[in-house]
């Protein structure tokens, strides 16, 4: 918080007139404390209890010159500001509440990890059983295909008897081979239904 003004050139030169004028005497603690400050090298510090005894001086004794006139190409002096040292207790506590927020944010992250679970899942008679999973899965797939190919196959060689036009055999095999896989597909979807335990 600024305590003083850096005065100029404006306030020593009307300053220093001001104690030569030999009509106006100053008073004399004023008076030391002006020659003190003229005597210092620039930059000049005028505290503000002495700006406020030139002031009162000025209206006491009528002189034609205001404060603000001779501080007319001054400046406040605002002194450097210290940081105060932070208190080391303080800054324990503050690291302890860290690492306990930090803390209780990965167990909000991992709330649902179990490691016993993973640690479970990945044995060898989960793997087997993954494997044979995925094993009826291919069977299943490859049964559906080769059906439908068949059928397709069936139907295609069949219409020879009944029609003469290549045309007209493909799309009867093409129906029959639909009808076959529609078949399949309701089979397959019921049996898995049944699997899950579903009515």
């Amino acid at each position: 918080m600024a305590s003083s003004f850096v005065v100029g050139a404006t306030f020593r030169n009307r300053v220093t007139e001001l104690m030569e004028n030999p009509e106006g005497s100053l008073p004399q603690g004023l008076e030391e404390e002006l020659e003190e400050l003229l005597h210092k090298p620039p930059p000049t510090v005028l505290t503000f209890s002495t700006a406020r005894k030139l002031k009162r001086y000025l209206e006491d004794s009528g002189q034609p010159l205001y404060l603000h006139e001779l501080l007319e190409d001054s400046s406040l002096h605002l002194p450097e500001y210290v940081k105060p040292p932070r208190n080391p207790e303080l800054v324990a506590r503050l690291e302890k509440i860290k690492a306990k927020l930090a803390n209780e944010e990965y167990n909000r992250m991992t709330r649902n990890v179990n490691t016993q679970e993973i640690s479970r899942n990945w044995t060898f008679s989960d793997l087997g059983q993954q494997v044979r999973s995925v094993k009826a899965v291919v069977v299943t797939v490859f049964n559906f295909l080769v059906t439908v190919v068949a059928a397709f196959a069936c139907s295609y060689m069949g219409s020879q008897y009944l029609f003469t036009e290549t045309t007209a055999r493909v799309i009867s095999a093409v129906i029959a081979a639909s009808v076959v896989g529609l078949a399949e597909l309701y089979v397959l979807v019921r049996t898995m239904e049944g699997e899950l335990g579903e009515p």
